[in-house]
């Protein structure tokens, strides 16, 4: 059960990261604030399932940061600095790409400059990221089946004659 949740909030996370990556009509303040509430809520409702263990929740990593992204300040290089200490699950590509996207919903809020996203890129060139801007949603976990050792020792098992298994031997 664990490794199904897991598998289905990592193909959420891909997604929903895609979705903000390619639409520029959800890269807002008000966005991020909804995606942050949401994903809270999964959070909520794996702790109330104890599936807290299960990995779930780290699969959802990504979109959480892009949504911190959408809600931070960024005008100075000290919010440049922030922001990258902050999203280490996205790369730079994934950064850049929201910050070129984030579209203001209000007057309140101010399109990020161009000079604040070559801070950005600058701060993060000593990364190395994959150059993929996308999130494969189509990616599977393994399957893990643990291993629980019988407390039964081979010389204690009678194999029944009506098996037909004479041409095994005890040793």
């Amino acid at each position: 059960i664990q490794q199904v949740f897991k598998q289905l909030f990592y193909m959420i996370n891909a997604v929903a990261l895609n979705n903000l990556l390619l639409r520029k009509d959800v890269c807002s303040w008000s966005t991020g604030m909804q995606l942050r509430f949401n994903i809270s809520q999964l959070e909520e409702w794996l702790r109330g399932k104890n599936l807290q263990q299960s990995g779930a929740a780290q699969t959802l990593e990504p979109l959480i940061q892009a949504a911190q992204l959408l809600q931070l300040k960024k005008k100075t290089s000290e919010d440049a600095e922030a922001i990258c200490s902050l999203c280490t699950s996205l790369t730079t590509q994934q950064i850049v790409k929201i910050l070129n996207l984030y579209t203001p919903v209000n007057e309140f809020e101010e399109r990020v400059t161009v000079a604040f996203i070559r801070d950005i890129q600058m701060h993060l060139q000593e990364r190395n990221d994959p150059p993929q801007l996308l999130l494969d949603f189509k990616h599977m976990f393994p399957v893990l089946f643990p291993f629980n050792p019988s407390s039964i020792t081979m010389d204690l098992i009678h194999l029944p004659a009506s098996l037909n298994l004479e041409f095994l031997n005890k040793v």
